[in-house]
């Protein structure tokens, strides 16, 4: 889905967090930072997603990684499932989608025979110098941690 790849510049981003707060690309600048895209908030594979980078978290402070989580949700939606599963990084509630097509992960999706628009579960990952250095489109909800830190 999207034209990003590994080894470009990633989108100068600037989005709103659960609780208001303004994220940039350039506040992560000298971080590491996994930028991971999901559907919907407290669905049963982005909660599973999300826990799991949750539960590894230490791992990525160790190894220099920022989080981001970012979906089409509403700040107070962000809010309600940060708070409930208790997620130590920030989620955008990128409502307007600017975030969603700077990554170019929003496009036509198939479910149970159905063809709509939607987000496309993608994570980024984006050195301390603002270069992709890997996209994954094929996500493992449960084991995403892995997949990002090998």
């Amino acid at each position: 889905m999207t034209t990003l790849q590994k080894g470009d510049q990633a989108p100068s981003f600037s989005g709103v967090d659960q609780d208001g707060k303004t994220h940039q690309l350039a506040d992560y600048a000298g971080k590491k930072l996994v930028v991971f895209f999901y559907p919907k908030a407290s669905t049963p594979g982005c909660t599973a997603e999300a826990c799991d980078l949750r539960d590894n978290y230490a791992r990525f402070e160790a190894q220099n990684y920022a989080l981001l989580g970012v979906s089409a949700d509403s700040a107070k939606a962000q809010a309600k499932f940060k708070d409930k599963y208790e997620f130590p990084f920030p989620l955008l509630a990128d409502e307007d989608k600017v975030v969603i097509q700077a990554f170019g992960v929003w496009g036509p999706k198939k479910f149970m025979g159905k063809e709509y628009d939607g987000i496309h579960r993608t994570t980024f990952v984006i050195d301390e110098k603002g270069i992709i250095e890997e996209v994954i489109t094929d996500v493992k909800t449960k084991v995403h941690a892995s997949q990002i830190l090998k």
